[in-house]
């Protein structure tokens, strides 16, 4: 699908948002100024927005422990967003959830989630409502390269196909299942294969290139629409951070990081294919720079003089009454 110049302006934007706001976490965490634990997504930005990008606004989305993109793609609010990760009242869960547990159902975006592996029954269940109510709705489930090792995951792939459920799951290959290399923890070697086995198309993509991944999946969302089932979408990327906040990635080879940031930095290649195409021009995208620098500034200001939530709050949305 050709994307016009304001679908570009978005799609850059919420890229730069996405690592921006990482970027500014990792400072704000080295001062303690956030609670709990913290996994980054900066590095995976052109896997949730070229996701995102392919979804309306109705469709669902289920996160992992890694959310923050995902939020920031599927549109949630920022500066709530970062109240909530400062764990102050007016968070998007009211302070509540924090940074691994951030939802906004207006938003179709279902809830990130410490478990590994737990998204995808979440999303095959919303999937089956959506294809029970004809809406026309589907659901994407996120997980990384370690996720593709859990019991969850694979009954999940199975009752979706059973079902044709309208669903895609999507695994953002990062290397690294936490510490293990997944050269090492997967022991087919091929995620991809795992999920075709289950009899769904697989596809690849490369995730630092927001056009790929688009393309992808958009193809698996025409597909789940249409009635055609589920779909499996393996994107190769990087973290430049380490699995959580504060551990020092012993395992990863000298300068590797370094590396991965000058080789597959999906912002740079976004920027040369637009240049090189003329659809955008450089100074247009400095001044989305600017705009992004100044919400993420003022995101920020906003969650460190927020009040805490009070002390009555423990009591309320601990559990949903049917």
């Amino acid at each position: 699908m050709q994307l016009n110049r304001d679908q570009l302006e978005r799609a850059y934007r919420q890229m730069k948002t996405i690592r921006e706001f990482e970027e500014r976490l990792h400072i704000e965490i080295g001062l303690g100024e956030i609670p709990g634990f913290t996994h980054l997504y900066a590095g995976q930005e052109a896997c949730a927005v070229g996701v995102c990008e392919a979804l309306t606004n109705e469709d669902y989305i289920v996160s992992t422990h890694r959310g923050h993109g995902h939020c920031i793609a599927k549109g949630c609010d920022v500066p709530g967003m970062m109240k909530e990760i400062y764990g102050k009242a007016g968070g998007l869960c009211d302070g509540k959830g924090g940074s691994m547990h951030i939802a906004d159902l207006n938003k179709g975006m279902l809830g990130a989630n410490g478990i590994v592996g737990g998204g995808p029954p979440l999303a095959v269940g919303a999937a089956i409502a959506a294809r029970n109510a004809g809406n026309g709705r589907v659901a994407v489930a996120f997980g990384g390269d370690g996720s593709c090792n859990q019991g969850t995951v694979f009954e999940a792939m199975n009752m979706a196909v059973v079902l044709k459920a309208p669903v895609i799951f999507v695994f953002e290959n990062n290397g690294y299942s936490e510490h293990t290399g997944v050269s090492y923890a997967v022991g087919s070697g091929d995620i991809s294969a795992r999920s075709a086995a289950f009899g769904m198309p697989a596809i690849k993509a490369d995730g630092s290139d927001f056009f790929s991944v688009y393309e992808a999946t958009c193809e698996a969302v025409e597909r789940a629409r249409n009635g055609g089932g589920p779909s499996s979408l393996e994107f190769a990327i990087c973290r430049y951070y380490g699995h959580a906040e504060g551990e020092p990635q012993r395992y990863r080879g000298k300068g590797e990081v370094a590396r991965l940031r000058e080789t597959m930095d999906c912002l740079t290649h976004f920027r040369r294919k637009v240049g090189e195409a003329q659809l955008l021009s450089p100074e247009r995208l400095d001044e989305i720079d600017v705009e992004v620098l100044e919400l993420i500034e003022s995101s920020v200001q906003g969650a460190r003089t927020a009040p805490l939530p009070p002390a009555e709050a423990l009591f309320t949305n601990v559990y949903n009454a049917y």
